[in-house]
């Protein structure tokens, strides 16, 4: 190129060529510094991006490294792999991913990894979910709210009162049973879950009382009753014997029928009292009206009270001396009434059927025990003092069954002169006569404001408790009904002809006839989900509520079954064979015997934490009470 203005000329030359580099064993240069990953050690090729390929590299890679390199890239790589994906996530998401374990002891070992995982396995939500998996939803009335505050790594979480420490091992720990101030759902579902292993191992026995068997009837126990504190037992020679359910010590022998005792009912101290209509109060406090005409008037009302015959029927509540008023919450001494929280009140938590016998108080600060028998009276005992309270008559024959309501002072009693009648423990009087039924009233069951009553004439009836009105008139059965059970919404009864009724308690029709046992039906429980029936055949049957199919049929027993009662976890059968026997409710399967082998079974009945085993045994009387609990340090 030439410049006018310039003698200089410019020559346009072309760079030399660069050397092409060796090809590799994938085709790929050697070098490169177009790529943005690390540097590649010479004679090394860069691999391309398939997963296959890569891992062919590293393989090469590690292959060609001496150990001492190895172990470098061991250290270097370790910590880059350890990753706490707990703490990368919000904690209300690790909260409720932690919500889906159903195991304790997985939880018990991940408190371990760090104390930011300790924290998180002890938040309230977390054991709640774990109480709800189990069952154990009968939560302490005064457990703390959930906290929904965020939970920030490294900062202290005030616990109001959790755990120190939780391992692997904590839950076969003893635990300390004094009750807490403050109870939190994991010393909740510590304790229920340390109880239910006992239920399945074994637990401990409190106390066997032995009675000698002077006569043939003398020593045949007859009925009983069960709650958290007490364990009431009613016998053929007439006594009742009330044992601490904590201890197993015989407290109180209350003597006073003329003949033998048929039926005993235990009602639990404390609670609040409910009106027919649903409407819940405070105990009684005890106050009198200012106004004198009203006061009158009310004096009036408490001492007249109609039934369905017109007669009037005074109360003796007047000749109660005072500390047994204070007993029945009749005076202002009684506005101090603790009321129980609902785990404590009721053992099971099922109503229709419940074989504990025990129903929730109405706000008195005593235990109360109604117990009724072949003398025709209702007596009404204080469990304090083993004092009786109140001797009421008026059945003209042998009283047969006995219902209590729960949060009411209202029993309910079902006779051989085919009347039921409605009485008033608190004030001691009779509120009204029942008639209906033409043969001996067999069996109770209460729910709410209303009973139903099976009878030898073969039907069973739903009464309203409060008017006296029979609802429904239930016919079907084509022998004897001796077993009734009652949820407020189903009814089913058990007779001589081996069938077993399901019955709406709305309309009063049959909704179900259930068959497979071959001899008399004798046992019948309730829950919202399933149906337990045990009959003289020595089998047990569980039928599903929602289709009526059979769930489990159970050859529970050589001879007849004399006693039934399930929970959410385990169904118990007492036998005339001997046994007591341990199932699994939800599966059907045994798990154990709960005695050792007797002559025979009169009567089993169990809490949540309380088993009670009456029976014969070498010619003796033998009353077993057993705990679950956890025993203390």
């Amino acid at each position: 190129m030439l410049d006018a203005s310039s003698p200089t000329y410019y020559v346009q030359i072309t760079s030399p060529p660069t050397p092409a580099p060796s090809p590799g064993p994938y085709g790929r240069s050697e070098r490169s510094g177009n790529h943005d990953g690390p540097s590649v050690p010479l004679g090394y090729p860069i691999p391309p991006p398939d997963s296959s390929a890569r891992r062919q590299f590293l393989f090469n890679v590690l292959k060609s490294c001496t150990p001492s390199e190895l172990l470098y890239i061991s250290t270097s790589i370790a910590p880059r792999l350890k990753r706490d994906f707990l703490c990368s996530l919000p904690p209300e998401i690790a909260i409720h991913i932690l919500g889906f374990i159903d195991d304790p002891r997985a939880l018990g070992r991940a408190a371990q990894v760090s104390k930011y995982w300790n924290r998180l396995m002890h938040d309230e939500y977390v054991w709640k979910r774990m109480c709800i998996w189990y069952g154990f939803d009968d939560f302490p009335q005064d457990e703390p709210e959930i906290k929904k505050t965020p939970l920030l790594p490294g900062k202290e979480i005030p616990w109001s009162s959790s755990p120190s420490t939780i391992g692997p091992k904590a839950l076969d720990r003893p635990l300390d049973t004094a009750k807490p101030k403050l109870a939190t759902n994991y010393q909740h579902f510590k304790l229920s879950y340390m109880t239910m292993m006992n239920w399945r191992r074994g637990g401990h026995l409190l106390r066997s009382h032995r009675m000698p068997i002077v006569t043939p009837d003398s020593g045949v126990i007859t009925s009983l009753a069960i709650d958290k504190e007490w364990v009431v037992v009613g016998l053929a020679n007439s006594r009742i014997h009330v044992f601490s359910a904590e201890t197993g010590v015989l407290h109180k022998t209350l003597v006073g029928h003329d003949a033998g005792v048929w039926g005993v009912c235990l009602v639990s101290r404390g609670g609040h009292l409910v009106t027919y209509a649903g409407e819940e109060q405070e105990p009684k406090s005890g106050r009198k009206n200012s106004n004198p005409r009203i006061r009158d008037l009310n004096a009036r009302l408490a001492t007249l009270d109609i039934d369905g015959s017109g007669s009037s029927h005074p109360a003796l509540e007047h000749t109660v001396p005072p500390h047994l008023r204070h007993a029945l919450g009749l005076d202002s001494t009684a506005e101090g009434a603790r009321a129980l929280p609902p785990s404590q009140s009721g053992p099971t938590g099922f109503s229709g059927g419940d074989q504990s016998y025990a129903s929730k108080g109405w706000g008195q600060p005593n235990a109360i025990v109604v117990s009724v028998g072949c003398d025709k009276v209702l007596r009404v005992w204080d469990v304090e003092s083993g004092l009786c309270i109140y001797e009421l008559s008026g059945h003209t024959s042998t009283i047969r069954c006995i219902r209590v309501l729960n949060n009411r002072p209202i029993a309910v009693t079902g006779s051989r002169d085919s009347t039921l009648r409605v009485w008033d423990i608190q004030r001691g009087k009779m509120l009204r006569v029942l008639e209906g039924h033409t043969q001996s009233v067999r069996c109770l069951d209460v729910h709410g404001n209303k009973v139903v009553s099976g009878s030898y004439d073969h039907t069973c009836r739903l009464w309203n408790i409060d008017t006296g009105e029979c609802l429904h008139v239930l016919k079907g059965h084509f022998h004897q009904i001796y077993s009734v059970a009652f949820d407020g919404v189903r009814i089913a009864s058990g007779a001589l002809d081996t069938a077993v009724r399901v019955w709406d308690a709305n309309t009063g029709q049959c909704l179900a006839l259930l068959q497979g046992h071959t001899a008399l039906v004798c046992q019948l429980q309730l829950s919202p989900t399933i149906l337990a029936t045990g009959g003289s055949d020595g089998r047990v049957i569980t039928f599903s509520l929602s289709n009526y199919a059979v769930l489990h049929r159970i050859a529970a027993h050589d001879s007849s079954v004399t006693s039934l009662q399930f929970d959410n976890n385990f169904l118990v059968t007492g036998g005339n064979d001997g046994r007591v026997r341990l199932f699994e409710t939800q599966t059907g399967n045994h798990v154990r015997e709960l005695s050792d082998p007797s002559d025979s079974v009169w009567k089993v009945a169990f809490g949540k934490e309380t088993c009670a085993v009456m029976c014969r045994r070498a010619g003796n009387t033998v009353m077993e009470i057993w705990s679950m609990k956890p025993k203390e340090t």
